[in-house]
């Protein structure tokens, strides 16, 4: 039996996320599948600014999840699975 990487998984789960946050995107104007894009957003709205006298540092993070990126992820997972 050969061993999985966990690295072939992270790379498919981002893969899966992006290209299901992108198809999301592309069918959100197309009246039958405007539901793939419904989602929520977490993160930080504002972004965090550190300011060090001569060095500033801004930090931020945003995610959104929708539905077309959940079933990205369940795809992912199966062709994990099957590998």
């Amino acid at each position: 039996m050969k061993s999985k990487s966990s690295w072939a998984l992270l790379l498919l789960l981002l893969s899966g996320i992006v290209l299901g946050g992108f198809i999301g995107e592309m069918t959100a104007k197309v009246p039958g599948l405007s539901w793939l894009n419904f989602g929520e957003s977490f993160g930080l709205n504002d972004p965090l600014i550190l300011n060090l006298g001569i060095l500033v540092i801004t930090f931020g993070l945003s995610i959104r999840i929708t539905m077309a990126s959940i079933i990205g992820v369940i795809i992912a997972i199966l062709i994990y699975h099957f590998l």
